[in-house]
């Protein structure tokens, strides 16, 4: 590996970070869906990686940063897909690298993050005006809504991990 090369991997490394929503909650997984929990002793909470978007149609406008987010330690990546008029969140077997590395984006692996004050959003690419979201009921599947601020939490505190 010569010295290009060791510089394009390190400015290739996904951030870091952990969730929590007003509620405390922190996302986890379990069977394969993320849900959002109380934090405790018998909860591991997931780690979830960062990628910026490079395809130039999304990064114009006003939206925010333009990302991929997958699950650390998996091959796991947040997506939305349609379903009966909704956005749906789901995790897809898809490596973070790789979405990272396509010239074009793949929209529905793609979201806008706006971060106001200590809080972040994350609104779907694929469909504009629906935010990931936590329930105010503890022990429930994260998932996507076009109602902030009723009865879901879209403001998250984010945790930087080395």
């Amino acid at each position: 590996m010569d010295n290009n090369d060791a510089h394009k991997f390190a400015m290739q490394k996904p951030s870091l970070f952990r969730i929590q929503d007003s509620n405390q909650q922190v996302l986890a997984l379990k069977d394969n869906t993320l849900i959002a929990t109380p934090h405790s002793d018998h909860v591991t909470p997931v780690d979830l990686e960062s990628m910026p978007c490079r395809d130039k149609e999304l990064l114009t406008g006003n939206h925010g940063t333009a990302v991929y987010l997958g699950i650390r330690g998996k091959e796991l990546c947040l997506f939305c897909e349609e379903s009966g008029g909704q956005a749906i969140l789901k995790l897809n077997n898809k490596n973070i690298m790789q979405l990272y590395d396509s010239k074009d984006a793949m929209k529905p692996f793609v979201f806008y993050q706006n971060q106001t004050n200590t809080t972040s959003t994350f609104e779907s690419a694929a469909f504009p005006g629906w935010f990931i979201c936590t329930s105010n009921e503890m022990d429930r599947p994260v998932t996507m809504t076009q109602n902030r601020g009723t009865n879901y939490n879209t403001a998250f505190f984010l945790t930087s991990l080395k």
